[in-house]
């Protein structure tokens, strides 16, 4: 009897290891495995040495496009914090109602393909677009040039992006206790006291789960950068396509990656290390 119930338990110690096969055959082959050989091109292609990442490290090039990557994603995730922190406070102040068509209108963007929104974005501001026909419509004889500059892509990315700042600064709102906005109040917070010394430091969590969602999200955008934003100020991401499009060169491209990757895995240990990766999503 004690041998079966022995027996039962270990059954029932081994059941969740088994039921996460699965996922770590999925995790090795799509995952583990493409990075290795990525990891393997960036020190072999063309010849086996360090001579990639001392290109990617010391160039001026990919030195200007690293830094235009961070300021480009430190750009987006200001401007998806100033649109999304009011948003977010309007759907949590609101009734149950308004909030649901407000969230189902933000759910919305992500049932739409964001290449789709990214062509859409191309329209809206071409030289035949409304935007300019708005601004010659009103009297602009000579107006912008919109399309094709960072403009253009950060207004797109923002637009791709806030959801995500918006949907993690919600879901920490309304997870604050009434009971602790009444008490400072009888304390004699009132206004932006109120807001600045309570309110702001309780939904301190959701800003910084959104800001490194979408910081990390940005730091590895392809399509809309390069469909939208200028030649002249590539981003990361597009520079690796390019290196392997127009190039073939594969080991640079992988280097590029690679830093890439290790630059994001440090952003993540930073947040892990002052809120935990457990919190990113709220």
């Amino acid at each position: 009897m004690n041998r079966l119930i022995s027996r039962v338990s270990e059954q029932k110690t081994l059941w969740p290891w088994l039921l996460l096969l699965p996922l770590t055959a999925y995790l090795i082959v799509f995952f583990a495995i493409p990075l290795g050989q990525v990891a393997l091109m960036s020190v072999t292609e063309p010849h086996v040495g360090l001579e990639n990442y001392e290109k990617v490290l010391t160039g001026s090039l990919y030195r200007k496009v690293f830094i235009n990557t961070f300021m480009t994603a430190g750009l987006v995730t200001v401007c998806c914090l100033l649109v999304g922190y009011p948003l977010a406070y309007l759907m949590a102040h609101t009734s149950d109602r308004r909030a649901m068509l407000i969230l189902l209108l933000i759910t919305m963007s992500f049932w739409t393909s964001f290449l789709v929104r990214t062509y859409a974005w191309m329209v809206l501001l071409g030289n035949n677009g409304p935007i300019i026909w708005l601004f010659t419509a009103v009297g602009i004889a000579d107006p912008p040039h919109l399309l094709f500059t960072r403009f253009s892509s950060t207004l797109a990315m923002v637009h791709i992006l806030a959801p995500y700042m918006i949907m993690n600064i919600y879901s920490v709102m309304k997870k604050i206790d009434p009971a602790l906005i009444r008490s400072a109040e009888s304390m004699g917070a009132r206004g932006f006291s109120l807001f600045r010394h309570v309110y702001l430091p309780l939904t301190a969590p959701g800003i910084a789960n959104g800001s490194v969602l979408v910081f990390v999200i940005c730091l590895g955008f392809y399509v809309t950068p390069v469909l939208l934003g200028s030649p002249r100020e590539q981003m990361a991401a597009g520079l690796i396509g390019h290196q392997i499009e127009e190039f073939l060169a594969f080991g640079l491209a992988s280097a590029m990656a690679i830093v890439l990757l290790t630059i994001t895995l440090a952003v993540l240990a930073v947040y892990h290390r002052r809120f935990g990766l457990d919190r990113l999503w709220g």
